[in-house]
């Protein structure tokens, strides 16, 4: 009787995110993967009695082979092949056929688990140095998109002006700059090179440059002008990269996310966590097998500590993997209660990650905005310069060394928020058109503060040409280097500097040291781009007195209050979310967001001042039916001109909109339903800019005092800059095919629009029966109210005829 060969394999769950076996071998290679796969889960091939089951002689003889290496080919020494037959077969080509059987199992088990990168891995290696003097050497490996390792690196430490040097040159060159290192250092310039022996080395690339930026690293004398050691950049090295999983799986307790990116071999980064912290015993929790169970792992929380979880509220965290244990190492990570053994969420690792080894190189930044924590104001400190930019919300100091000017802003902001501070676009006065400044924030995505110098042509947002633009996107430079940057109690604070005078005649103004200059400060969200979107302008964000400063002063303190003695305020409460119903022609315009009640709670998107309003509503959400025919009637502005005044109206996938922004990648990853048309070339256009007309403020915004939007509205009027202008015109048939939500957006900028929900054919009037009383001024709502007067009509008049006179 043919025994059946028994192969155990590690179970395997469902999932897009499964290796390919086509790189299986390039990867790991076939031999050492079943060997390393085999061992690490204990799989084997148990010989069989001629009964069908093993017996215990065989089974332990099955226990000691999970310890030695399985081969590639059969191994005689343990009995597997006599005379070139298994010992079950009388036939070669059944041998042959079991045989490429069970390689097929064993190439599908590698599959799932050949995945760690061979032992140590310090990224993708690109060769040593060379020695010209000094004794230079040294590995050196891309670590990320902006870091370099070397490895026991060498150097005698006798140059009087070395540094690592890196650029894009054909060769090592004066035009290079410097790597600083160590990173952290105190003074105007980092310090030379000192000696090394056989050190390993972390090199972060400064002002924001990438690896594909630079063409080699050097050792460099800068005072000599002398190449001690190089190495070339391989053009198009794929280094590795942070991967982005999806977000946690909704399973109990609120625990939900953003998507979740794994940044090194060790640490996550979790953005936007919500979690109840009701859990009794729950924690971070790793661990194999196709879903979270008790054979798990512990990790600590964003501050390193193993006590149940507390409740997050959208906070943003990274965690790292305690120990040895590596992203290769595990199949998921979850929100776990010990005590109770229950799955909270989770999400699973990708088996083709390659993503940077974990050298030290990512540093956990614990943020939060919500601290309740009281220090007392700091006294005037000797030889600082500080003067107060807002109330209560931005500082700033400065001090002039050498060329430079050097820069501090203090701000209590989100952190999704920037600070902005720079030269007046006019002397006497706060004006924006034609400032120079600078935005500094804290990059959420590349976990790094940055500082990125503007240039302010319009008030819009920057469409790549025109508008509040950083320098580098409409063919500048960014003349500002950061220096250094923190975040704690709620209060961020970034240190840059620039050149008092640059060779950017358009974009830059000098700083005079002469006389006093008026300056502007602001501080506001920023967009998906993390560029500046719009301040609201209540005076809490925005400078609107003149203030000026004589950067040439010493000891100008005029700060009075330390930023974190202030407790972090909670905003007032939104607006309830508006609709429409049943209406066939909808009016699309301009107007105010509502502060901090309107636009940016509502959506949970960051706003840049102004939004649609739809039939004269703020951004309500629109009930569509399909198979109807919708008309919009478009007052956005047509004038290409003016930014700030030309917005027309598309329908659209994306919850952000500003088609016109997005690369060609970007474009085909976003569906268009209306709005959009396309020249010979394949160039898109919009189809809908009719005259400007805009909802705008009698007096100042006073979104923050009221309670309703109904009650905002009569504190605005509508202005349209041509009377006799016309609207334009969007006609948008909806087809079975579209998805249940699509998007009312701004071809030319983001985050103006919001919902347009989707529903069949005759559902609209069964919504209306539940909301008409809410939604707009339709029939609807006109028929509910005519309904109730017909039902109180008798009581009133019986109500009436008591109280009326006699014979009335």
């Amino acid at each position: 009787m043919m025994a059946a060969i028994l192969v155990r394999e590690k179970p395997r769950r469902n999932r897009e995110d499964d290796g390919d076996p086509a790189t299986v071998s390039e990867r790991c290679g076939v031999c050492g993967g079943m060997e390393q796969t085999l061992l690490s889960h204990h799989t084997r091939t148990p010989r069989l009695s001629s009964a069908g089951s093993e017996s215990v002689e065989e089974m332990e003889n099955g226990e000691r082979e999970r310890e030695e290496p399985v081969r590639c080919l059969p191994d005689q020494r343990r009995g597997m092949v006599t005379n070139g037959h298994w010992p079950w077969s009388g036939s070669r080509a059944r041998d042959t056929s079991l045989l490429v059987g069970l390689v097929l199992v064993l190439l599908q088990t590698v599959k799932v688990d050949c995945r760690a990168p061979k032992e140590p891995y310090y990224g993708r290696e690109i060769g040593q140095l060379t020695n010209f003097g000094h004794g230079i050497k040294g590995h050196v490996f891309a670590v990320d998109e902006s870091t370099l390792f070397v490895k026991g690196f060498a150097y005698d430490g006798n140059a009087p002006d070395a540094f690592f040097w890196v650029g894009n040159s054909p060769r090592p060159s004066p035009e290079g700059y410097i790597i600083p290192y160590p990173e952290e250092y105190s003074g105007r310039e980092p310090p030379v090179l000192q000696q090394h022996n056989n050190t390993d080395i972390i090199l972060k690339l400064p002002m924001g440059k990438r690896i594909r930026d630079i063409r080699w690293l050097s050792v460099w004398c800068r005072r000599f002008t002398v190449d001690f050691g190089e190495i070339f950049i391989p053009p198009g090295l794929d280094v590795p990269k942070p991967r982005v999983l999806p977000e946690f799986k909704r399973l109990a307790h609120g625990l939900r996310s953003s998507n979740i990116s794994i940044l090194d071999a060790k640490t996550f980064y979790i953005p936007n966590l919500h979690y109840d912290g009701a859990g009794p015993d729950a924690y971070f929790w790793v661990g194999n097998g196709s879903e979270p169970n008790i054979m798990g792992t512990k990790v600590p929380n964003e501050i390193g500590s193993l006590e149940p979880l507390r409740g997050y509220q959208g906070e943003d965290i990274e965690i790292q993997l305690p120990g040895n244990l590596t992203v290769y190492d595990i199949d998921w990570l979850a929100v776990w209660c010990v005590e109770y053994r229950h799955n909270f969420g989770h999400v699973y690792i990708p088996k083709d990650l390659d993503v940077p080894p974990a050298l030290g190189q990512t540093k956990i930044a614990t943020t939060t905005t919500t601290s309740t924590v009281i220090t007392q104001a700091t006294s005037k400190p000797a030889n600082v310069n500080c003067k107060e930019l807002l109330r209560g919300k931005l500082n700033v100091m400065w001090e002039v060394m050498d060329e430079y000017i050097v820069i501090e802003l203090v701000g209590r902001i989100d952190e999704e928020q920037y600070m902005a501070f720079g030269i007046s676009g006019s002397h006497g006065h706060p004006q924006m058109i034609g400032a120079d400044v600078v935005v500094a924030f804290y990059d959420r995505r590349q976990r790094r503060f940055r500082a990125e110098d503007y240039y302010m042509s319009s008030l819009s947002q920057c469409d790549g040409k025109l508008g509040v633009c950083p320098d580098e996107r409409i063919g500048g430079k960014n003349d500002v280097e950061i220096l250094s940057g923190d975040r704690s109690h709620g209060v961020t604070r970034i240190k840059y500097r620039r050149l008092l005078q640059t060779n950017e005649a358009v974009n830059d103004r000098a700083y005079p040291l002469d006389r006093q200059i008026s300056v502007i400060a602001a501080i506001g969200p920023l967009n998906s781009r993390e560029e500046a979107n719009a301040h609201s302008h209540t005076g809490t964000e925005v400078t609107v007195d003149d203030v000026q400063i004589d950067f040439a002063s010493k000891n100008d303190h005029t700060c009075t209050d330390a930023l974190d003695s202030f407790r972090y305020e909670d905003g007032p409460q939104p607006w309830a979310a508006l609709t429409i119903l049943g209406e066939k022609t909808i009016t699309a315009r301009i107007g105010p967001t509502g502060g901090k009640r309107g636009y940016s709670p509502i959506t949970g998107h960051p706003s840049w001042g102004i939004a649609w309003f739809m039939n004269d509503l703020l951004i309500p959400e629109i009930y569509v039916e399909r198979g109807q025919t919708y008309t919009f009637v478009v007052e956005g502005g047509d004038d290409t001109a003016q930014p700030a005044k030309y917005h027309p109206l598309y329908i659209t996938s994306s919850s952000e909109g500003g088609y016109g922004q997005l690369t060609d990648a970007q474009k085909r990853r976003e569906t268009v339903y209306a709005g959009v048309e396309y020249d010979s070339e394949g160039n898109a256009y919009p189809t809908a800019a009719g005259r400007y007309c805009e909802w705008k403020h009698k007096t100042i915004d006073r979104s923050a005092d009221i309670a309703t939007f109904e009650e905002y509205k009569k504190t605005l009027h509508l202005s349209c800059d041509d009377p006799n202008g016309q609207p334009a015109y969007l006609n948008w048939t909806v087809t079975d095919e579209t998805p249940d939500l699509v998007y009312y957006q701004c071809f030319t900028h983001r985050n103006l629009g919001w919902k347009i929900h989707v529903v069949n054919p005759g559902e609209t009037s069964k919504i209306s029966g539940s909301h008409g009383l809410y939604g707009s001024k339709g029939t609807g709502s006109t028929l509910l109210y005519a309904l109730l007067l017909l039902t109180l009509a008798p009581w009133w008049f019986a109500q009436l005829q008591q109280v009326l006179p006699r014979g009335f």
